[in-house]
């Protein structure tokens, strides 16, 4: 089955809660816990909705696997963020991919989107568990505003974003005309504005205001997605352009010195407008790769190579926080993909140009592969 370890550590002025060793499962080929592009119904669907149907994608199946292996690892300390010798202590254990996209609530807690179980979990400061929503459709995301409004990203078919609080109702589930599904692509992460708005990532950065209109924007496809405290910019993980791998900087290198992760890592930020429109996209940091977050003092934090990394708010690279955990072989995103092929698990893809300006590391996106 799926399994997954929720660890966490003190990390002196920012307590880090992290999601580690899904391992997959069979699943259900349609319904709540299915993400949209899985689901038996998603052909239909996008052939009665859409004017240019996304291609089918295609994947093979994936093993069973136990608990996520641990080794060895050594906290090195980064001023500021963490001491020396620090370790990892695990706080909730569940299977499933039921502990995604978290946000932290105002009272010392930390919510949790379940995209198996549709429903969203509370981890409460005393380790109590509870969960306040349910029928999520396959929620995969959460974030939360300043005024404490709520958001879920529904990977289920068909995909949408809604808020769950303070009331619950739907903010978007179309662009350009058509349902969010005709664009390709899975909504995956997502940070909320004090304007009602929300930008996420699903094959591109996008923003959609509190009217629930969508504008796409960027070069890159994203994944993790956060705004710095102030509001007044947004990063996101990718590399402009792609880029060749690189190796990890010292702890206090200059603004962009490369990262680990490959050629595909990356911090990319913009500009955030009063209206919430985004300019002047820009390689901010070579190293993070999937979910992210900011601390007080607008350090960013971001999952990639072997940990968490580390950046200041200058994107000088701090340092990294070694997960406690043995990263998957080959792609490393394949234990949580829908589609992983069997060599997604043997090898990891390279980096290729697939139009444009458009960058992926992905075998999906090989010639012949639908």
């Amino acid at each position: 089955m799926r399994s997954t370890a929720l660890v966490s550590a003190a990390l002196g002025c920012l307590g880090a809660i992290v999601v580690t060793g899904q391992t997959p499962a069979p699943a259900a080929q349609t319904g709540p816990g299915v993400q949209s592009p899985s689901d038996s119904k998603y052909q239909a669907y996008v052939t009665a909705n859409c004017k240019n149907p996304p291609a089918p994608r295609v994947g093979g199946g994936r093993p069973a696997a136990g608990p996520p292996m641990h080794r060895e690892y050594s906290v090195t300390a980064i001023p500021g963020v963490i001491a020396a010798g620090q370790t990892w202590k695990t706080v909730w254990t569940g299977t499933g991919n039921n502990a995604d996209g978290p946000v932290a609530t105002p009272d010392g807690g930390m919510l949790f989107a379940q995209n198996s179980n549709s429903k969203v979990m509370k981890l409460d400061q005393n380790g109590t568990v509870s969960f306040p929503y349910s029928d999520t459709n396959t929620g995969g995301a959460l974030a939360m505003n300043k005024q404490g409004a709520l958001f879920v990203v529904q990977r289920g078919l068909p995909q949408a974003i809604w808020q769950l609080a303070p009331t619950r109702q739907l903010l978007a589930n179309s662009y350009l005309g058509e349902p969010l599904d005709c664009a390709g692509g899975l909504l995956n992460d997502v940070t909320a504005d004090s304007k009602g708005g929300v930008y996420f990532t699903k094959a591109g950065v996008h923003y959609a205001n509190a009217k629930g209109v969508v504008t796409k924007y960027g070069t890159v496809g994203g994944n993790g997605i956060i705004l710095s405290p102030d509001e007044k910019t947004l990063y996101v993980t990718g590399r402009i352009g792609g880029g060749a791998p690189a190796a990890a900087p010292a702890p206090g290198g200059a603004p962009g010195a490369a990262g680990g992760g490959g050629g595909n890592a990356g911090l990319v930020a913009y500009d955030v407008q009063p209206d919430g429109s985004l300019t002047n996209e820009r390689q901010f940091a070579l190293v993070g790769g999937d979910g992210s977050a900011v601390d007080a003092q607008g350090r960013v934090y971001s999952t990639g190579g072997g940990g968490v990394q580390v950046v200041d708010r200058d994107g000088r690279f701090l340092g990294e926080i070694p997960s406690p955990l043995d990263p998957p072989s080959g792609c490393h995103f394949h234990p949580r993909c829908p589609h992983a092929m069997t060599r997604c698990r043997e090898t990891a893809p390279a980096l290729k140009e697939i139009a444009p300006g458009r960058w992926s590391a992905c075998y999906l996106n090989e010639s012949g592969v639908g």
